[in-house]
């Protein structure tokens, strides 16, 4: 089966781990992900770093999933948040999910909180900054 829309390129051989392959030779598997071309996802990246409340970030999460089937979680580190990368970031294992993407992710969402602090505080007091007090 032949997906009808552009679909992201290969990585070079042994540069990634991502299974694009397994995942288009998988009969019935979920082709979202391969729709993030290199083009859309610098165009993702912009938008992750220029949000500008916790509600737009929580939208983009939301879009994340229905769009490209990407669980993207954020939320205060188990330990207490000192700076920016005591926030957890995480993205769930998926096949056809390139390495740098991965990685590029959580780093434009912890640049954009970096720049948007108050979004950062309305996370931590979202999810009960004051639990154990």
């Amino acid at each position: 089966m032949t997906p009808s829309l552009p679909i992201r390129s290969p990585c070079p051989p042994g540069a990634c781990i991502c299974g694009r392959e397994w995942l288009l030779d998988t009969p019935g598997a979920d082709l979202r992900i391969l729709r993030l071309t290199r083009p859309e996802e610098k165009r993702l990246l912009e938008r992750l770093e220029n949000i500008e409340s916790l509600a737009d970030l929580e939208h983009l999460q939301r879009r994340l999933y229905e769009q490209l089937g990407i669980r993207l979680e954020i939320a205060p580190g188990f330990n207490e948040v000192r700076s920016m990368r005591g926030i957890a970031i995480h993205l769930d294992e998926l096949p056809g999910l390139c390495r740098k993407t991965r990685q590029a992710i959580p780093a434009a969402i912890r640049r954009a909180l970096e720049k948007r602090p108050e979004i950062a505080y309305r996370l931590l007091d979202a999810h009960d900054l004051f639990r154990d007090a």
